[in-house]
């Protein structure tokens, strides 16, 4: 099994989760100096913000056998965020592992590498970032890891970091830094509405 410590990530409370749920990325990634992000993903969904705890999985390139696993154990509100080393060679996830996150109801996916059966994803009720996309699809033989720190997108994501999505991309952050700039968040927010708003005046 890849399961290691996997049930005990202390998940994000609902307040600081619904905190963020409208708050840009772009602004959290402004406030923490432009330094924090998840590059290089993309979303495949129609639409819509992902807020969540992250479950981390590391997997063998072009191998999902440990997203298998980690949706086991996985809890409604959870973020897969999957380090697939980059590698687009192969999908690690398609309609299948996104209908069985969607019936556990994970907040969403995060996978550094690609996906498939993108025209369905994009109809469906959950937000999936991604890399690539390759119809080949996944070996199932491991080995992986799951909730171990990893890297995705060129950033360390620890088990149990509050993930925020949104068109522009992902941010993933611990929960204590989470709290400690959620009031700089907010007062960012409002002095751009108000900057937004005197240049309309304006014209």
């Amino acid at each position: 099994m890849n399961l290691l410590d996997s049930k005990h990530i202390p998940r994000i409370e609902p307040d600081l989760v619904a905190a963020y749920g409208t708050l840009a990325t772009s602004l959290i990634s402004d406030i923490l100096d432009r330094l924090t992000g998840l590059c290089g993903l993309r979303p495949y969904h129609a639409g819509g913000r992902m807020v969540g705890t992250a479950l981390t999985v590391k997997t063998r390139e072009g191998d999902n056998k440990a997203i298998h696993d980690a949706l086991e154990i996985a809890q409604p509100g959870d973020v897969i965020v999957v380090d697939g080393a980059g590698d687009v060679t192969r999908a690690l996830i398609g309609e299948i592992v996104a209908e069985r996150g969607l019936a556990i109801g994970v907040a969403g996916f995060v996978v550094d590498g690609a996906i498939r059966d993108v025209e369905t994803i994009a109809r469906m009720d959950i937000p999936c970032y991604a890399r690539s996309v390759s119809h080949l699809g996944p070996y199932k033989t491991g080995p992986g890891r799951i909730n171990q720190p990893i890297a995705c997108g060129g950033s360390v994501v620890n088990p149990g970091d509050l993930v925020v999505g949104d068109a522009d991309g992902v941010i993933a952050l611990s929960p204590a830094t989470a709290r400690r700039i959620i009031d700089d968040v907010r007062a960012l927010e409002a002095a751009e509405i108000t900057k937004i708003a005197d240049l309309r005046n304006r014209s």
